[in-house]
């Protein structure tokens, strides 16, 4: 019995100006799969996630959510399908703690919901790191002053918390360090265990062959390539991504 993709984008385009950033880009992404989307710079990856967290609007193409089709006009409407989104900025507040950060915007409340339950909110944001295996030694740690690796798992943590069912990630191991990274990486692991499906956009391509389960290139706003990650060799995906561009215009 096949499996319906969780997400389904077909023909999608997508112009600046004289600019087409997307030109016809079809993508699946199935429940529990990692997908790593590369290219090279302005191959059209953040474009293409964009459209689907709900920031750009298509010019044209369709899109499907387990089968059903969707119109995302807003990040709000993204949130609605369960699809969140850590941008490399991971708009966190550096100067909040750890779990003011991971419920900024839904804190419990009580005394007839007039007051932030503190002790709740850091014992939830205490659970919930551990769930996921993030180690950071306080809640009450100010964001400004974790490490880089530290601030991702926040950033993932709290995305994970509004229970995604699709996690896009660009570029959440840039600037750390080794063992920052792999704390990034096993948290993915993590996330795929519960059932999320995660695009990886990154420049890091051994990282590709750490957690994901799929392979798309994109070029010039086209998928040249779309593999499971068993079909690549780190040399054939250097290949891929630079080496077919002369193929594409011969």
């Amino acid at each position: 019995m096949a499996v319906t993709p969780r997400i389904e984008m077909k023909e999608i385009t997508k112009s600046f100006g004289r600019i087409q950033s997307l030109r016809g880009v079809n993508l699946e992404l199935y429940p529990g799969e990692v997908l790593g989307l590369v290219g090279d710079n302005g191959a059209g990856k953040s474009t293409l996630m964009k459209v689907l967290s709900g920031v750009h609007y298509p010019d044209g193409g369709t899109m499907k959510f387990e089968g059903h089709s969707i119109n995302l006009r807003s990040p709000k409407d993204a949130k609605k399908y369960q699809i969140e989104t850590i941008f490399q900025d991971l708009a966190l507040c550096d100067t909040l703690d750890v779990a003011s950060n991971l419920f900024l915007g839904r804190e419990p409340l009580r005394f007839f919901n007039r007051l932030i339950d503190t002790k709740k909110m850091h014992r939830d944001a205490r659970r919930e790191l551990d769930r996921l295996g993030v180690k950071i030694p306080s809640t009450y740690a100010t964001v400004e002053n974790l490490s880089g690796g530290q601030r991702q798992s926040v950033a993932i943590a709290r995305a994970v918390m509004n229970n995604p069912k699709v996690l896009i990630m660009d570029e959440p191991t840039a600037a750390l360090g080794v063992k920052e990274v792999r704390l990034v990486l096993e948290l993915i692991k993590t996330v795929k265990r519960r059932g999320v499906s995660v695009i990886l956009i990154t420049h890091r391509l051994l990282d590709l062959f750490e957690v994901c389960d799929r392979i798309t290139v994109l070029y010039e706003g086209r998928i040249i390539d779309n593999r499971p990650i068993s079909d690549f060799t780190m040399e054939s995906l250097v290949a891929s991504i630079t080496v077919e561009k002369e193929a594409i215009h011969s």
